[in-house]
């Protein structure tokens, strides 16, 4: 089993051995960190459990979008530590030390993307590989100050990638410049399917009330007021869905859980062995049957029309991408459960409907990063980064 190195506990521990990347190219001389589900061609994807690790073989080729960052430039320097099976949201794995969150150090960094947003946050690379499944680009990012954007699904290939819920799985990557975030998704994104411009920003009063307290409340809506200032107010609206927010929220929860479980069950029930909090996940997927995931499926194809239709063609959520800064890595597992059910209540609506949402790094609580975030149409990521700048822009004025 790899340890770590370095004094953020981003990286994993591991020979390093060449890496063929383009010598020119649009991302030429930055530094490119790969989170342990991708495939690096001479490595092992061990996926933040060293079971898998010891039974892996190296790798003989390249995640593809990985490739296509390394084909732009990009200078691999090494494999980021993530949480288990990438099935948590705060980058504590049981097996390795911590990763530190350089924004703030007393605080978690996020999961499962853990070491790729300490190695970004840090300075250790300039782009960073992760996933969002049920939050994993888009908590870190939040909690580290970076950019986030969790693609539309199925815009990315995940070819040479470790799966945890198939139907929920993206990828994405950090990067603390808008325009280093930018050029990596002209590279990913290719053609524009979205044609239309995002020109009403929509705010739903019960989502907002996720904010975990005063002090977030007031930040959020000081975030809220410098993005109002650059893409227009918000129209802020009672809008509910037909399912009620604990509704969608399990509904997240059980598919996400069911489809883990069928990814990976077998291997555990043949004796693969997880440390205790990955495994009662796990757990409670195999309790998930049949008739009750149709159910949840259905559900969710419902909230996914409703969504759309709420957006059209030029909408998009202006909404908080969690709670508040990151839980203090010291906290208490009642007080990261709480955390969590909260984050979900926000995190789950991208995952569900299958559309993109950015986070951007504009807040902060108690000296800690706290991101706001937009979510729009389906295949709307490249306008999604456009808006992005605008306000990251101004927020730099500030």
């Amino acid at each position: 089993m790899p340890g770590t190195q370095g004094p953020l506990n981003a990286f994993l521990d591991l020979r390093q051995m060449p890496v063929a990347n383009a010598q020119l190219g649009p991302l030429a001389g930055l530094r490119l960190a790969v989170k342990d589900i991708y495939d690096v061609a001479g490595y092992r994807t061990g996926c933040g459990n060293p079971q898998r690790f010891e039974e892996a073989h190296a790798a003989s080729r390249t995640a593809e979008a990985v490739q296509t960052i390394l084909d732009a430039g990009a200078r691999f320097v090494g494999k980021t530590q993530t949480d288990e099976l990438a099935f948590s949201l705060f980058g504590q794995n049981a097996h390795y030390p911590y990763p530190v969150n350089p924004a703030a150090p007393e605080r978690v960094t996020g999961g499962s993307s853990s070491g790729s947003a300490a190695a970004v946050a840090g300075g250790l690379a300039n782009i960073a590989t992760g996933s969002d499944t049920g939050g994993s680009i888009r908590a870190p990012a939040s909690f580290c100050g970076l950019i986030g954007l969790r693609t539309t699904h199925g815009r990315i290939p995940l070819d040479g990638a470790m799966k945890l819920a198939s139907s929920f799985d993206t990828f994405g990557w950090f990067a603390d410049d808008i325009e280093t975030y930018e050029a990596v998704g002209k590279l990913l994104l290719g053609r524009h399917p979205h044609q239309h411009p995002l020109s009403r920003p929509l705010s739903i009063r019960w989502l907002d009330a996720f904010v975990m307290g005063p002090a977030e409340a007031t930040q959020y809506a000081r975030m809220k007021a410098l993005a109002a200032s650059v893409i227009g107010q918000p129209a802020e609206t009672e809008y509910t869905f037909a399912s009620f927010p604990d509704e969608l929220y399990w509904c997240f929860r059980r598919l996400q859980a069911f489809e883990a479980w069928r990814e990976h069950g077998a291997w555990i029930s043949a004796g693969g062995r997880l440390s205790p909090g990955v495994d009662e996940r796990f757990g409670f997927g195999r309790t998930i049957d049949a008739k009750t995931a149709a159910t949840e499926a259905a559900r969710r194809l419902a909230f996914r029309a409703e969504l759309g239709a709420l957006l059209g063609n030029n909408g998009f959520l202006m909404l908080p991408t969690v709670p508040g800064a990151a839980p203090l890595a010291a906290g208490t597992p009642e007080q990261f459960q709480a955390y969590r059910e909260r984050a979900l209540h926000l995190l789950c609506l991208s995952g569900l409907s299958g559309f993109p949402q950015i986070t951007l790094p504009i807040g902060s609580v108690d000296g800690a990063p706290f991101g706001l975030s937009l979510l729009g149409p389906s295949g709307s990521d490249v306008a999604l980064i456009r808006l992005g700048r605008k306000i990251l822009d101004a927020a730099r004025k500030v």
